[in-house]
């Protein structure tokens, strides 16, 4: 065992989850955290992907000695949620961390609607609802929050209240009986009690009541359309949409199981900016539950045939209309009728205690501001059991002007050539331009005269888990699992240091940018006259007395301040706070459709989470969390 057991005297574990857990960017700085009465105890990550699992049992297996499992495994899968619970074996888990695939509402990109993605952080609150974590963390980035003009941001908000605390559901269902009773006719009482009943339930009853609602407005519709005359009532185009739309609503599996099959045809084909996408999403649009109630609301508002019944069919679009409503949402419309009654601040206090999980509002949080050499926002979601204290911000560890510089970060790696493979440390010639940037720090970055402070490169060459671990085995790479199984692995001193040979034309045009200092008009006239323009869209010169840009996946994206070349896999992780002893695992970067399945390095390091914010979180959660 590699844990330290002077460290683990005296505190408690909690334990945690990483879904989506990708190079594992939250597990590393979850495993920093700790208290002086608490640590983390990992028990299992989650991705799809098999080079996100081969990196982390090398890392945490391996390297640290730990039971940790992992998942390969889709989270959509109808089965995720079996194969997550038979793996935990009974565990009880306090921490659930995930950021869902956020690249279909990025502001780095261009947004596409129907995205196989988009719905995933439905399928990680599903995860939550089946675990019942004490807090669990959802990480995204800042531009969800504007997704769709907040409505994202408002639905996803709406889904974490609509998770619920079954212990108070008998009590929440006899008031709603007697308040419904005394404000609500026999119609709307029944369909509001079904509706409610759907959202609570697990899901076979779910299906028995959604039976149920249906049944209960066909009886509405047939009660309305009495009177109307039958050759009308079967041939006016507005009573059969009326008719046909609630057929379809009915049929919710058949409907999802076209959208999810069409929706993964058009990942799988790259419909998106071409000459397909407008139909495929036309009919996804129309198959969906809101389009499929918009039409049926439509055609009851000019069914002139209708006109004898208003307050019936005033009632019954209303109840259609609900169909679509999440658990919130109902939640505010019966919370009107309780005001109507007189009883809002009951019925306010009644849902208050039905719902499992508070959360005040996200929390918009940067990397620089704890000890990253980037500016990264991102945004959390931070739900906490109704057991447990609101976490309302993550504090900063670093002064604003005392943040880790791209200098600091990867100066010291400067030493490696054009097509070159480095696997030792080597000397590195320090700027005296910018040597004054060097500071000592303590492990979450901040400024410090103590003994034990060290500069950013000697924490990222020495680790930030001296406290915790010693390694049991020695790091080391290994290109695919298969090597891994036959116990071949590469050892060196260093790792992931390596760049691409560039050309002479290559190699130029980068000076020229860099001489501009950016990828502006003026750089991109000089660079035609020349005849080195490029099709690139950005190019990022990095400032060594600042922090970089968000890491990306695509290497190219930057240009290294004095070496005028892009950046290499161990110089990325440095700007993520990857500790050196962090192997990044199998291929070092591959092209076009194929960075979708192999996720190389350089998507590994761009897509995590940096340690260092992720200690922060943790540290956060431990020093609330009630055990």
């Amino acid at each position: 065992m590699a844990e330290r057991q002077d460290f683990l005297e005296g505190k408690r574990a909690v334990t945690f989850v990483d879904l989506f857990a990708g190079a594992g960017g939250i597990s590393e700085g979850f495993l920093q955290s700790y208290t002086p009465d608490k640590y983390y105890k990992f028990l299992l990550a989650s991705d799809i992907n098999e080079n996100c699992e081969l990196t982390h049992r090398v890392r945490y297996n391996l390297q640290l000695g730990l039971d940790t499992k992992f998942l390969t495994e889709d989270i959509m899968s109808p089965t995720f949620i079996d194969q997550l619970t038979r793996a935990l074996g009974g565990a009880s888990v306090d921490v659930v961390t995930g950021g869902p695939s956020c690249q279909s509402f990025s502001l780095s990109g261009r947004r596409r609607k129907f995205d196989k993605r988009d719905n995933l952080f439905l399928h990680y609150l599903n995860v939550i609802r089946k675990l019942r974590p004490k807090y669990f963390v959802m990480e995204n980035v800042k531009g969800l929050l504007t997704k769709d003009k907040g409505r994202f941001k408002e639905e996803i908000m709406r889904e974490i209240r609509s998770i619920i605390d079954d212990r108070h559901v008998p009590a929440f269902l006899s008031s709603l009986d007697r308040m419904l009773s005394s404000s609500a006719s026999a119609f709307k009482k029944e369909a509001y009690e079904c509706k409610v009943r759907m959202e609570l339930a697990n899901d076979d009853e779910a299906e028995q009541y959604l039976c149920q609602y249906f049944r209960i407005l066909e009886v509405q519709f047939k009660h309305i359309t009495r009177q109307i005359d039958y050759r009308s009532s079967k041939s006016d185009q507005r009573i059969c949409t009326i008719r046909h739309g609630l057929n379809l609503l009915r049929r919710t599996k058949e409907r999802e199981a076209i959208s999810r099959a069409i929706i993964n045809e058009k990942a799988q084909n790259d419909i998106d900016n071409d000459m397909f996408v407008e139909a495929f999403d036309g009919f996804l649009s129309q198959i969906d539950d809101e389009s499929i109630v918009r039409a049926i609301t439509e055609a009851i508002d000019h069914a002139a045939v209708l006109g004898n019944n208003e307050a019936d069919v005033r009632e019954f679009r209303e109840m259609v209309s609900l169909y679509t409503a999440t658990l919130d949402e109902t939640f505010d419309k019966l919370r009107s009728l309780a005001a109507a009654n007189g009883e809002e601040e009951a019925f306010a206090s009644l849902v208050d205690t039905l719902r499992l999980y508070r959360i005040s509002a996200p929390i918009i949080v940067n990397a620089s501001d704890y000890g990253v050499p980037q500016s990264r926002e991102r945004v959390l979601f931070i739900g906490c059991r109704n057991d447990q204290p609101l976490i309302t911000a993550i504090p900063p560890t670093v002064a604003t002007e005392e943040k880790v510089t791209v200098y600091e970060a990867i100066h010291d790696l400067d030493f490696i050539g054009n097509g070159a493979v480095e696997t030792e440390y080597a000397p590195c010639v320090e700027s005296s331009q910018y040597s004054s940037l060097l500071r000592r720090r303590e492990v979450e970055g901040r400024a410090s005269a103590s003994p034990t402070a060290k500069t950013y490169s000697q924490w990222s060459r020495e680790g930030r888990f001296a406290h915790r671990f010693s390694f049991e085995r020695q790091p080391f790479y290994v290109r695919s699992a298969e090597d891994l199984n036959d116990m071949f692995g590469e050892v060196h001193g260093l790792y992931n240091h390596q760049t691409s040979l560039q050309s002479a034309d290559v190699k130029r045009r980068l000076c020229i940018i860099a001489k501009h200092g950016e990828y502006n008009s003026s750089c991109k006239l000089e660079l035609a006259k020349v005849g080195l323009g490029s099709q690139k869209r950005n190019y990022t010169v990095l400032d060594p007395k600042g922090q970089s840009p968000t890491v990306v996946t695509m290497p190219d994206d930057f240009i290294h301040y004095s070496a005028h070349r892009a950046l290499t896999v161990r110089e990325m992780a440095r700007l993520q706070s990857f500790d050196d002893s962090f192997v990044f695992q199998g291929k070092r970067q591959t092209g076009g459709n194929k960075r979708k399945s192999e996720i190389p390095q350089y998507t590994l390091v761009g897509n995590a989470v940096p340690p260092l914010m992720a200690r922060a979180i943790g540290n956060a959660i431990l020093k609330h969390i009630k055990l």
